[in-house]
């Protein structure tokens, strides 16, 4: 296989950003924009994202069972940035970013468009990052989207021509 094309040809998969969070009840939290998340089932709810296994918030949604997915609007490119380093919590603030906690006790940062919170279900721990599979046991909009949902979704390509993931 040609190093170049599969490159290439894995950066075509489109994807969303989002911001991961976890938190345990030490006060240890993990946040960290991520975009390999997809809907897995309609019925129960879940979803499947992947996370770096030598990630902070991978060790900590292993210890807890629990995360939520903040989902970057248009216009945050900043706020994807901020998340590509290591989180830093301050009183009620994760990296200079307001949250509150949800009812799994995952953070949900207050100034995204949505969150997704969900339980841990299952786990496929191969190459260098895991599968994680969360049940949907709590959503939320920040205020009514207009048009189609997913044209409200910060997209990797937004963040310029030069920041690719995957391939």
């Amino acid at each position: 296989m040609d190093a170049n094309t599969k490159k290439t040809t894995l950066r075509m998969i489109p994807y969303g950003l989002y911001v991961l969070t976890a938190a345990h009840a030490d006060g240890r939290v993990a946040a960290a924009t991520i975009n390999w998340v997809t809907q897995a089932s309609f019925e129960p709810p879940l979803i499947a994202i992947g996370v770096k296994a030598d990630s902070g918030a991978h060790s900590l949604i292993k210890d807890t069972k629990a995360f939520a997915l903040n989902v970057l609007g248009k216009g945050q490119q900043g706020l994807a940035f901020t998340f590509f380093k290591p989180a830093e919590k301050k009183g009620n603030t994760i990296s200079g970013e307001p949250f509150r906690p949800g009812t799994t006790g995952a953070p949900i940062l207050t100034n995204l468009p949505a969150f997704v919170e969900c339980t841990l279900e299952a786990t496929v721990e191969k190459g260098d990052h895991s599968v994680f599979v969360g049940r949907v046991v709590e959503v939320g909009l920040a205020k009514p989207i207009d048009g189609r949902a997913d044209d409200a979704t910060l997209w990797l390509k937004e963040l310029g021509d030069k920041v690719f993931y995957g391939g």
